[in-house]
């Protein structure tokens, strides 16, 4: 039971580092920006002739991570599994199972994951599913994030999804910036 909490508590300081001052990268790779309204939530931009718009979905989410099987402790690190469930508030309204892998350093600040999450319910009015892909990286307290949608797995009505999420946490509480598109899926 010890190791199971330790686990908990190292998940728990290296998502709260990773979303502690994590900013968004809002540049786009894939898509040429044409023009911008002033909306927030609004940024016209073609793709070989298409025109796509980029949008902004804000809100809090509820995080359970629970560790499964035994940590794996070497010299100098410590790698953990953990099964995520998330609750999904604002204008992503879903519920996400992921898995979880961690690994924690003996250096104060130093840690990582990578995870992959399924994301079920309504985004932006509509219905359906995608999957986000994790990798993030705390060095010596720095935080970097990346948190992607794995192309062409958005489902139903969120076929042909691209977007990036970015977990912020502050005073203790999730919330995310999810910046995404819906392109003509294949």
């Amino acid at each position: 039971m010890k190791k199971r909490i330790q686990c908990g508590i190292l998940t728990a300081a290296i998502c709260i580092g990773i979303g502690v001052g994590a900013k968004a990268d809002a540049a786009r790779r894939m898509y040429v920006p044409t023009r911008d309204d002033g909306a927030e939530k609004v940024l016209s931009q073609t793709k070989m002739g298409e025109t796509v718009t980029t949008q902004h979905a804000k809100g809090p989410f509820d995080v359970k991570i629970v560790p499964e099987g035994e940590l794996d402790k070497a010299e100098g690190s410590t790698i953990a599994r953990m099964s995520v469930t998330k609750q999904y508030h604002g204008d992503l309204e879903a519920t996400a199972t992921g898995e979880m892998l961690s690994a924690g350093t003996d250096v104060k600040g130093s840690a990582g994951y990578v995870a992959m999450e399924r994301v079920t319910g309504k985004l932006g009015g509509r219905s359906g599913s995608f999957v986000l892909q994790h990798s993030a990286t705390l060095t010596r307290g720095a935080p970097e994030q990346s948190i992607t949608v794995v192309p062409d797995s958005g489902a139903g009505e969120l076929k042909g999804l691209v977007g990036k999420l970015t977990v912020i946490i502050e005073a203790g509480k999730h919330s995310y910036d999810f910046e995404y598109t819906l392109t003509p899926a294949p």
